[in-house]
C-alpha cells in the first residue's frame, strides 16, 4: 500500500496477476476508488522524487535524510514496489525550513518540536535568540583575530630587527592593561608579583579567556633604571585594544637582544650608554617585551628581548617627538624608518 498526497494506492496480487487501485480522499472526507493503469502509476511516480534527486535538490545528504526519517522529522512520502523511498515535491518546503533553522544554529531536537508547533511569533523569538548567540560568536572571533595579529606582527617585526642597532624612535600611544604596583614585601619575588597580576586580571568581570592569552610584559621606573636596578619591575602590563590604560606616545630608545625572561641587564646598559652618547636623557618608564617568546621559540634562553626607554633631548623640559614613523598597532613599530638609528658600541 502506497500513500501519495491524498491518495492511497493499493497494489493487490491475485492468481499471479497484479491489480492497482486508488482510493482518493476528497476534501469533504469521502472516499472514492478507481483502477489505475501502469501508465497512470508511472505518471504519478514522476511527481515524486527519489532519495538521490531529493538530496541533490535540497543539498541534504542521504545520511541526513535517513536520520530525519528515523526521528520522525522528515519521512519519505511513499515507497515504491522496489522498496525505494520517494519524497513528494511538497516536502521540499519542509526540508528547506529544516535547513534554514539548522544554518542559524537551532538544535535538531528543537526543530523536531517546531514541525507542528511553529508560528511566526515562536520563530521570531528563536531567531532573536540565535542572532544574539551569533553576535557573541562574532565578537569572540574578532577578539581571536586581534590576538592572532598581536603575535603575528610581533614575529614579523622580530624577523626584521637588527640586534646590533639601537635607535631613537617616536611611537604612538597604545591601549594597555596595567596592573597595580608590584608587591615585593615578605620575601616575594617577581614571579610572585606576576602571579598576583594574573590573578587580578582573571578576577576582573570584563576579562575574557582570550585576554589572558596576551603576552605579559614589564614596566621599569625611570628612577630604578638610572640607578641600574633592573631586577624587579614596578608593574606588569599587556597590550589590549579594550584596555583603559595607555603606554604613552613618546620618543623611545629601543634595542633588541637574544635572552631569556628577566635576562635584561646587558641590553639595559647598552641602551643607557647609547642614550648618554647621543644627547638624550631618560625621562620616563622603560618597557620590557619579548618579540619572540615560547609561542615560536623552543629554547627559552633565545627569546628576542625588546627594551624601550622613554627619552627626550638633553635640556628639554619635555620630550620632543621625532617625526612620526610608520607603526603597526599593539606597540609593534615598523623598523624600516628608524630615527637616529646607530650601531651600539
Amino acid at each position: 500500500m502506497l500513500f501519495i498526497f491524498n491518495t492511497i494506492i493499493l497494489v493487490i496480487k491475485l492468481k499471479n496477476k497484479q491489480y492497482i487501485a486508488a482510493i482518493i480522499i476528497n476534501r469533504d472526507g469521502n472516499a472514492s476508488h478507481e483502477k489505475i493503469t501502469t501508465r497512470g502509476m508511472r505518471q504519478m511516480n514522476q511527481k515524486m522524487l527519489s532519495v538521490g534527486e531529493f538530496s541533490k535538490i535540497t543539498r541534504t545528504s542521504a545520511k541526513a535524510l535517513r536520520h530525519y526519517d528515523k526521528i520522525g522529522l522528515l519521512s519519505p512520502m511513499t515507497r515504491g514496489e522496489n522498496n525505494y523511498r520517494y519524497y513528494s515535491i511538497r516536502q521540499l518546503a519542509l526540508c528547506n525550513a529544516i535547513r534554514v533553522l539548522l544554518k542559524v544554529g537551532v538544535p535538531l531536537a528543537e526543530i523536531s518540536g517546531l514541525k507542528r508547533t511553529r508560528t511566526p511569533e515562536i520563530v521570531d523569538k528563536i531567531l532573536a535568540r540565535q542572532k544574539e548567540a551569533i553576535n557573541a560568536e562574532i565578537d569572540k572571533l574578532r577578539d581571536t583575530h586581534i590576538l592572532l595579529d598581536t603575535f603575528a606582527l610581533s614575529i614579523k617585526l622580530g624577523l626584521q630587527v637588527d640586534e646590533n642597532i639601537i635607535c631613537i624612535q617616536y611611537l604612538p600611544a597604545e591601549n594597555v592593561i596595567i596592573g597595580a604596583q608590584n608587591d615585593y614585601s615578605n620575601g616575594k619575588d617577581d614571579y610572585d608579583a606576576l602571579f598576583d597580576f594574573y590573578k587580578s586580571v582573571s578576577d576582573m568581570e570584563t576579562t575574557s579567556e582570550l585576554e589572558l592569552l596576551y603576552p605579559i610584559w614589564a614596566i621599569h621606573s625611570a628612577e630604578k633604571i638610572i640607578k641600574g636596578d633592573y631586577s624587579y619591575p614596578e608593574r606588569y602590563y599587556f597590550y589590549n585594544p579594550k584596555g583603559q590604560d595607555e603606554r604613552p606616545a613618546a620618543m623611545y630608545a629601543i634595542g633588541h637582544m637574544r635572552a631569556g625572561y628577566g635576562q635584561n641587564d646587558e641590553l639595559f646598559e647598552r641602551i643607557k650608554c647609547f642614550i648618554d652618547q647621543n644627547g638624550f636623557e631618560i625621562c620616563g618608564n622603560a618597557y620590557e617585551e619579548y618579540l619572540f617568546n615560547e609561542v615560536c621559540i623552543r629554547d627559552d634562553t633565545k627569546y628576542l628581548l625588546r627594551i624601550m626607554i622613554t627619552v627626550r633631548e638633553k635640556g628639554a623640559h619635555e620630550a620632543k617627538p621625532a617625526p612620526e614613523l610608520n607603526a603597526d598597532y599593539f606597540g609593534l613599530y615598523s623598523g624600516e624608518n628608524q630615527a637616529y638609528g646607530k650601531k651600539a658600541k
